[in-house]
C-alpha cells in the first residue's frame, strides 16, 4: 500500500508534468468539455476510440493539482484498453471516490487518489476527468 509521502510525490509529479496536458495532434478525437462551479478547473478531454479501444487520450485546459494530476493518469490508465477494460477502470476509480469497494489491481497511480474521498469538496476535482471519459465512451 502507499504511503501518504508516496501518494502526495505521485500527485506532485503528474501536476508538474503532466504528460498527457496537451491539444490532440490528430484527428478523430471525441471531446467533451467539463468546468467546475467551485474550483478553477475548466477542462477540455480527448479520448480517441477506435474499434472498441482506446488509441489515445489527453486533456487542455486550467485545473488545480488535483484535477490535473488525476486527469493525466486516467489518460495513461486507459490508453491501449478496450471500451470493457476502461469502463471498468472508470467504475473502480468511482468506487474508490465513494468509500465503496473497489479493485485496486486496475488503479494503479490512481490509488494515489484513495484519501480524497474524505474531503468532500476535492471529489469533483479529482473525478472531473474520469467524468468525462465516461461519457465518451458511454456514446460511443
Amino acid at each position: 500500500s502507499m504511503t501518504n509521502e508516496m501518494m502526495r510525490s505521485i500527485i506532485m509529479d503528474h501536476y508538474s508534468n503532466p504528460v498527457n496536458k496537451h491539444q490532440p495532434n490528430t484527428g478523430g478525437f471525441e471531446k467533451v468539455h467539463m468546468h467546475s462551479e467551485n474550483c478553477i478547473d475548466d477542462l477540455d478531454i480527448f479520448l480517441k476510440v477506435e474499434n472498441d479501444v482506446v488509441i489515445d487520450a489527453c486533456f487542455d485546459g486550467v485545473a488545480c493539482a488535483i484535477s490535473t494530476a488525476s486527469t493525466d493518469i486516467m489518460c495513461d490508465l486507459l490508453r491501449g484498453k478496450n471500451k470493457s477494460e476502461a469502463n471498468n477502470i472508470i467504475e473502480q476509480y468511482h468506487h474508490m471516490m465513494h468509500e465503496e469497494e473497489f479493485d485496486s489491481e486496475v488503479l494503479e497511480e490512481a490509488l494515489a487518489f484513495i484519501n480524497t474521498s474524505k474531503q468532500a469538496a476535492r471529489i469533483r476535482c479529482a473525478t472531473i476527468g474520469w467524468n468525462a471519459a465516461d461519457e465518451i465512451l458511454k456514446d460511443k
